[in-house]
This record gives structure tokens, C-alpha cells and sequence, in this order.
């Protein structure tokens, strides 16, 4: 991993997400998508209207004031009520795919938690249908290095993490030399729980020198 941002990661993310996702959401049958998700309130249905959204956001440059906000997000899921679920899997291959460009191009990265957060939803809609490889799968590797680059732009404490699933550490956040990494040791899946501040009920991990809430990134 290197300190210096790469532009095509986002998209090169979203698509090996999109590779894998996609074929696996046209074959669930209408009633997968009411199953209720890890995100509050929301159903499978409503995570993938929110990632399709977010996306047609980046691609279409709409970004007025609140947006992403709850009740934002809330009324970008709204207007795709009308949507069959065919459709709403449509618009977010499209923005999976058209996305990447418009996010290279960004001043400082300021769109790439987009791309992660985007991928960070997929695992949310495997796990809570029960699938395998939430929060890891294939694209995995470059989700790692965007974390990284995303935890180092967004100052949060540095963390040396050893993972049960990859040969070579992996550090996160920002080294400001103030004070030693914290130290993770455990699976690459339940780090992104940690920072995806996603449920971590079942996982075993050692963290320390971090207060688990001084890590997340997405409410």
C-alpha cells in the first residue's frame, strides 16, 4: 500500500463489486429483497435503491445541500417506489459501472468513501441474506487498500492490523508520529465491520491501543 492516492481504485473496486453482485441479485426471487438488513429500517430492497441513488448522484454531479443525509437518503429510496426491483439492480449496475470515471477525477479523493461505502452495502445485503463473503469475497484486496487511503484522509488513529487471511500487515489511518499504531489482530472481514461500525456479534478479535467507536467510519 502506498501514501500516495491512487484515482483508479474507486472504480476499479466498484467494478470487480459489480462482477460478482450483480449476476447474484437478478436471480433472487422478488421476496429476498423485503428481508431486513443490518441498516436500520431499511430492507435489502432499500439498500440497493440507496446505492443506486448515491451513484446516479456521482455520475449525474447532483450533490445539493444535505444530500446523503438520513432524510436525503430516505427520499432518494421514495422516488424509486414505483420501481420494480429489476430496475433498481439496472441503475446500480449502471452507476457501478459509470461511477469510477467521476470519482478519479474528484479534487483529493473527496468521493472515494463512496466507492467504499457502496461496497460495504453488498456485504451488507450478503449477510443479511445469508450468503458468503460479506465483507470480503473478490474484491477484497482493493476494498483494503481503499480503506486505507480513506483512513488516512480522514485522520483517523493509525492501526497496524494483522490478518488472519493475508500474509502482509496492513495499516490504516493517519501515522502522525504522535503515538504508536494501534494493533489489530483477526479476519480482513470483521476489521471492516469495525470500521463499517457494522455488527460484530459472532467475531472474534484482539484491538488495542483504540476505542472500537474511534475507528468507524459509517454510522
Amino acid at each position: 500500500m502506498t501514501d500516495v492516492r491512487d484515482p483508479e481504485l474507486p472504480g476499479l473496486l466498484l467494478r470487480t463489486e459489480r462482477d460478482a453482485l450483480i449476476p447474484f441479485l437478478r436471480k433472487l426471487p422478488d421476496e429476498a429483497f423485503a428481508v431486513r438488513t443490518c441498516c436500520p429500517g431499511w430492507t435489502v430492497r432499500h439498500v440497493l435503491a440507496h446505492c443506486a441513488a448515491a451513484l446516479t448522484r456521482v455520475v449525474e454531479d447532483r450533490f445539493e445541500e444535505g444530500v446523503f443525509s438520513p432524510e436525503a437518503n430516505d427520499r432518494d429510496i421514495e422516488e424509486r417506489a414505483g420501481l420494480a426491483n429489476a430496475e433498481i439492480v439496472d441503475e446500480l449496475e449502471r452507476g457501478m459501472t459509470d461511477a469510477g470515471p467521476v470519482i478519479a477525477k474528484a479534487a483529493d479523493g473527496r468521493l472515494d468513501g463512496i466507492a467504499l461505502g457502496e461496497w460495504v452495502h453488498a456485504g451488507d445485503v450478503r449477510e443479511a441474506l445469508g450468503e458468503p463473503g460479506a465483507y470480503a469475497g473478490a474484491s477484497l484486496a482493493p476494498a483494503l487498500d481503499l480503506l486505507a487511503a480513506v483512513t488516512r484522509a480522514r485522520a483517523t488513529p493509525p492501526l497496524h492490523a494483522d490478518l488472519d487471511d493475508l500474509d502482509e500487515p496492513v495499516l490504516l489511518g493517519a501515522a502522525t508520529g504522535e503515538h504508536p499504531p494501534a494493533r489489530y489482530i483477526g479476519p480482513a472481514s470483521t476489521l471492516i465491520r469495525l470500521y463499517a461500525a457494522r455488527p460484530l456479534t459472532g467475531t472474534r478479535y484482539d484491538l488495542a491501543g483504540v476505542r472500537e467507536a474511534e475507528l468507524a467510519l459509517f454510522g
